[in-house]
């Protein structure tokens, strides 16, 4: 049994050397609110939730599923209480479980802090519940819904568990881990994934079968506790005086002493009916590397593939490490794989300019200090601490790059640093590798909020996973604006797993259903040479349509032979859609038919038409089967449209 696991050894958190296991998973397409849902609405009974973005998507599917009856493991009917407030939910959750009930939330932002004081009240009755989190910045300076770790931290001292996750794979694995250990230490746990960059990204998952969920949780009647049975009384949340509080407070050690164990065991034994290795820590490329980058969510992913290349180009041993439980924090383990390093760099999504140290590089600092006095050591490596990816702040591959090098020279380090924006404190960017798979095809599309193509992106990914069994990865670039405003999204397609969580500068493909692309930036920007561009236009003839085409975009497509195509996507729309509200979303499905046309996928798959058309309709049906069979036909002709109608600009 381990407690941290190396990443290079399981790279894919996936089966390895082929070993047959029990419950391999099913392969599918999801994004983590995805993966997440579709285990809570399998083994809890209900939830209560007043969801904030960025988990709004996490309680509406779980509302979906009550809407339509959908029954549990055991054939119960779930229910999803909405009251008035988080504060509330929060409530309705502890009251819930009291009744020995298991319960759920989903939460994020100022809506996890609103519910502060109820979780110290579910973890002081030992209420084994399980919230999940889209970690995201909180409103300090100015409002942002995005990406950041403030939410949790202000969190961390309420007495739950905490695990964080990566990807869609890990937020489905580790909420059904949650579950396990919060049932069986009687201790509640959050399951924290990073908002947008996580809960919203399509990737390949391979969702846990049914079996499998019912045999690692069981059935909640035989295992919970009923704390308001009239038949067997019990005290819990009365008052107490000077003689019996801290008897009480203390007395719960006995249970937090217990968590880790638990928490290890349950790992392992999700591993042996899966094949899916976690640990309370996980390394990569640690086994003798002289500097580490330290973290927690999406990011570290990025870092692996930095130091791949740094190791690769400069002769670098640098390595990563993610910590996968924050609570109970695995000290022994941190240091077990950062002794023998020279210098580490936590990095972290969030910023408290007025403490010692931020959250997790003062835990860091802790638990060495600790081991030296100990004795288990005889020096603590050189601690570096910076903030980045605050409010989803694109965090690239080169950022931690410099951050490698930051803690290499031996001149002008520092020790304290930000990453990814203009300030004193920014480590800079020497460069911008493309630090995808082999083989990989990206998109970035520039569209316009309300047209349609975000979700266009999503059955894009959907059907190459489907038809052409290939790792996808696609992340909308969401804003806080309101419909109307420019947006772009970003697609990779590759045959290995893709690592890289950031914005895209290396394409193949740029769509532009944004007639006013070229007047708001450079669209072209990143684009390989021999690739590919589309142009929503009302024209048709060529020469009309490269004359729309500023004079220098034209010569960056004719020095390095970029192929363009065009379409009226928005005649096709208003043609097609029998109802009028859906005419301006409709026109972002037809790029679903041009990009199969124009990318190799179908051509290098070998596939007839008519079996990718199949294909497609497996993923309309999944995207607006709900909406009706006239939406689905509506959708279909769409698609077929663009496949069709598409041409290509000669010369």
């Amino acid at each position: 049994m381990t407690a941290s696991i190396d990443r290079k050894t399981y790279p894919n958190l996936s089966p390895s050397n082929g070993e047959k296991v029990k419950y391999p998973g099913i392969p599918t397409t999801a994004d983590g609110a995805g993966s997440i849902v579709w285990v809570e609405t399998h083994i809890s009974q209900g939830a209560g939730a007043y969801p904030i973005t960025s988990s709004t998507t996490m309680g509406s599917g779980y509302q979906v599923a009550v809407a339509k009856g959908i029954p549990n493991l055991w054939g119960e009917q779930l229910a999803f209480i909405e009251p008035e407030s988080e504060h509330s939910s929060a409530s309705v959750c502890e009251g819930f479980a009291l009744a020995g009930g298991r319960v759920t939330n989903f939460t994020s932002g100022q809506g996890l802090v609103l519910m502060k004081e109820v979780l110290y009240t579910i973890s002081g009755k030992r209420l084994p519940a399980v919230f999940h989190i889209g970690a995201r910045a909180l409103t300090s300076h100015s409002l942002n819904v995005h990406a950041g770790h403030d939410d949790v931290m202000a969190v961390a001292d309420c007495g739950w568990g905490m695990l964080f996750g990566r990807n869609a794979q890990e937020a489905g694995d580790l909420a059904l881990i949650a579950r396990r250990v919060a049932e069986d230490s009687y201790t509640p746990f959050f399951n924290i994934i990073d908002g947008f960059l996580t809960t919203h990204t399509i990737q390949n998952v391979q969702l846990n079968e049914k079996d499998l969920m019912k045999e690692f949780v069981e059935n909640p009647y035989k295992k919970l506790v009923n704390l308001m049975d009239p038949y067997h009384p019990v005290m819990s949340g009365v008052v107490q005086n000077q003689d019996s509080y801290m008897k009480g407070k203390i007395a719960q050690r006995t249970y937090y002493d217990k968590v880790q164990s638990i928490l290890v065991q349950a790992m392992e034994d999700f591993f042996n009916l899966t094949g899916r290795r976690y640990g309370l820590i996980e390394t990569y490329r640690m086994e003798d590397a002289d500097y580490a980058i330290l973290g927690m969510g999406s990011m570290t992913e990025t870092a692996e593939t930095s130091v791949d290349l740094m190791r690769e180009k400069e002769g670098i041993k640098a390595g990563v490490v993610h910590v996968t439980s924050f609570r109970p924090f695995p000290s022994n383990h941190l240091i077990s794989a950062l002794k023998n390093v020279k210098a580490l760099s936590v990095v972290e999504k969030m910023d408290n300019p007025l403490a010692e140290s931020n959250p997790l590089t003062m835990e860091v600092k802790s638990a060495f200090a600790d081991a030296l006095g100990q004795g288990k050591i005889s020096s603590i490596p050189k601690v570096f601490s910076g903030s980045a990816g605050l409010g989803s702040r694109d965090l690239r591959p080169s950022d931690f790059l410099a951050t490698i090098q930051n803690m290499v020279d031996s001149g002008e380090n520092k020790k304290f640093f930000c990453l990814g924006i203009d300030h004193d404190l920014t480590l800079k960017r020497d460069s911008d590798p493309d630090v995808r798979p082999e083989g990989s095809f990206s998109m970035r599309g520039h569209s316009v909020g309300g047209y349609g193509s975000v979700t266009t992106n999503k059955i894009i990914a959907t059907i190459v996973e489907d038809l052409f069994k290939l790792q996808v990865q696609a992340y909308p670039k969401y804003g806080s604006e309101k419909k109307g405003l420019p947006t772009t999204y970003y697609l990779t397609i590759a045959p290995d797993k893709i690592r890289t969580h950031c914005e895209l500068h290396h394409v193949e493909f740029v769509p532009m259903n944004d007639v006013n692309a070229f007047n708001l930036g450079n669209p072209l920007a990143g684009l390989n040479p021999g690739g590919i561009i589309f142009i929503q236009t009302i024209k048709t003839d060529p020469k009309d349509i490269c004359d729309q085409i500023p004079r220098w975009a034209g010569e960056y497509i004719l020095k390095n032979n970029i192929k363009i195509y065009a379409l009226d996507t928005v005649k096709i729309a208003k043609e097609v859609s029998s109802q009028p509200h859906l005419e301006q979303r409709m026109q972002g499905i037809v790029l679903l038919g041009i990009f199969l046309k124009v990318t190799p996928f179908r051509e290098q798959s070998g596939i007839s038409d008519k079996e990718l058309m199949k294909g497609v309709e497996r993923s309309i049906r999944k995207y607006f089967g709900k909406k009706g069979e006239q939406v689905v036909q509506d959708n279909l002709l769409s698609v077929r449209r663009g496949y069709e109608e598409v041409f290509e600009i000669p010369g």
